[in-house]
């Protein structure tokens, strides 16, 4: 047996793969104790506490912790061989460049996790929608620039000079400027909403033949949600060079009828008709107190009555607006003898 655990292979004895082996193994097995540690025990703890600052960081850093616990089981395990010189230097530069990125993991959720929990409710608090409109977009900046930084010390770590790596991709400047070319227009379309303020989340708009209301503002697109409830991703130059309908920001909806009385009615019967429909205004609740109601034309088949009302803007009066009125104009014209035209010809002959 001991001669078997003396043999050599790749430069190291069998002897020394098991405990390399092992020491991996049990960074599995810590791991997943450490894993349960912090469900079972950590997390206990800290939802006795009247702070939810402790739940919440628990919560964001077991992950990224648990990973370091394996990530240094690794390294561990592989020191502990006699590895070439070359294989032992890839694998330091891939560790350094493994645990950067496990660090700005680790960041990355806690500082979101923190806006989320902290940042949202104050901004959510206030009366203003420039803070909801930014809010969004500095989470997103945050975590770019972070897993940016984590890139190049990343890269500075594995022993690569980043210096000459920026200054090789200025060579190419011109051939990334040409490929990025929608994501950079993409990028001051973004800007250009933020600036101008078309439109808000939550607000109805209609764009380039779609109609919904906004859910998200990013850098790069903006999600709309169509009234059929599907999710629209709007790359973000489209507002730069497309007209944009903020239906929401409309201060009423005019809403135009033309109401066509049959040749039987008597000029008493129209004014009837105006005087209804004046009064249908004035009582219903889904309305602005102005419209215009008056007798339009002499039509090839009707005595044409135009009327024109507006709906307030209030969620839903779009449609719940008309619908009454529709219903009340015709039971109250029904109501009164009111009748309406339908087209009709009416032929005269003569007896030679």
């Amino acid at each position: 047996m001991n001669e078997f655990l003396e043999r050599t292979f790749y430069g190291n004895t069998v002897w020394e793969w098991l405990i390399s082996l092992l020491i991996i193994a049990g960074a599995f097995i810590g791991a997943k104790v450490l894993y349960w540690l912090f469900g079972n025990i950590v997390k206990r703890i800290t939802k006795r506490t009247k702070s939810q600052l402790d739940d919440l960081l628990i919560d964001k850093i077991e992950e990224p912790i648990v990973l370091a616990f394996v990530l240094g089981g690794f390294w561990l395990g592989l020191s502990y061989l006699n590895l070439s010189e070359g294989f032992a230097g890839f694998m330091d530069k891939a560790f350094y460049v493994a645990i950067t990125f496990d660090v700005s993991w680790l960041v990355v959720r806690l500082v979101d996790a923190l806006i989320v929990e902290y940042l949202t409710p104050l901004v959510k608090k206030t009366d203003a929608d420039l803070d909801d409109q930014l809010l969004p977009i500095v989470r997103k900046s945050l975590k770019a620039i972070i897993w940016i930084v984590a890139i190049v010390v990343g890269l500075n770590n594995a022993g690569y000079d980043v210096g000459t790596l920026l200054a090789g991709l200025g060579l190419g400047g011109l051939a990334f400027a040409m490929a990025a070319k929608d994501s950079v227009s993409n990028l001051f379309g973004g800007i250009t909403v933020f600036m101008d303020k078309p439109f808000k989340i939550n607000d109805r708009v209609q764009i380039d033949g779609y109609d919904g209301s906004i859910t998200d503002i990013g850098l790069r697109s903006t999600k709309l949600k169509t009234l059929a409830g599907r999710i629209v991703t709007i790359p973000n130059h489209k507002f730069t060079d497309s007209y944009i309908e903020n239906v929401t920001s409309e201060p009423s909806r005019k809403i135009s009828l033309t109401l066509g009385l049959t040749y039987e009615m008597s000029h008493e019967d129209v004014q009837k008709a105006i005087d209804i429909l004046k009064d249908l205004n004035k009582n219903s609740k889904y309305t602005e107190d102005n419209c215009f109601a008056y007798f339009d034309t002499f039509g090839d088949f009707s005595l044409n009555i135009s009327f024109t009302y507006y709906v307030k803007s209030e969620p839903d009066y779009w449609f719940l607006g008309p619908n009454e009125m529709n219903m009340q104009i015709l039971k109250s014209f029904n109501e009164a003898g009111l009748e309406f035209a339908f087209p009709t010809q009416t032929i005269i002959t003569q007896k030679a």
